[in-house]
């Protein structure tokens, strides 16, 4: 299974005060791109316990390890081909999830994903994005 790299280094485990990241699966070989977002951690709501009455809320650990994009043409062509000729990098680390689609669409728009759709498997670029998602980025 291919791996997660960050920094040309293998990356295998969710830091804690990440709640995700950005990253780019390239095709080794065509050459395709594809830019995206994903969460470590996922929200796990259970039933109360027996006499109280607020459910348990958790948070689990998601899928990021063996996940390939939400692109239906790049999850076909893994299911297909296997995975091993995909190379899997995370761009950048991110601590809220608004500073996590500000620079997914950042990536997205300074590489023309859309432009380019021979180089890029993103057909989408979008999201809502309020300049107080990105308050402990501010420059002053």
């Amino acid at each position: 299974m291919s791996v997660w790299k960050l920094n040309n280094k293998p990356f295998e485990e969710a830091p804690k005060e990440y709640i995700g990241f950005v990253y780019q699966i390239i095709d080794t070989e065509t050459n395709m791109k594809y830019i995206g977002k994903k969460k470590f951690w996922s929200k796990v709501t259970r039933p109360p316990l027996k006499g109280k009455k607020n459910k348990r809320r958790s948070l689990k650990e998601s899928d990021w390890k063996t996940y390939h994009g939400s692109s239906e043409t790049l999850k076909e062509l893994v299911e297909n081909t296997g995975d091993w000729r995909f190379e899997r990098t995370i761009l950048r680390l991110c601590k809220t999830a608004g500073e996590m689609s500000y620079y997914e669409m950042k990536e997205q728009i300074e590489n023309d994903v859309l432009l380019k759709p021979n180089e890029y498997h993103n057909a989408f670029v979008g999201g809502k994005i309020h300049r107080r998602h990105l308050n402990h980025l501010m420059k002053d």
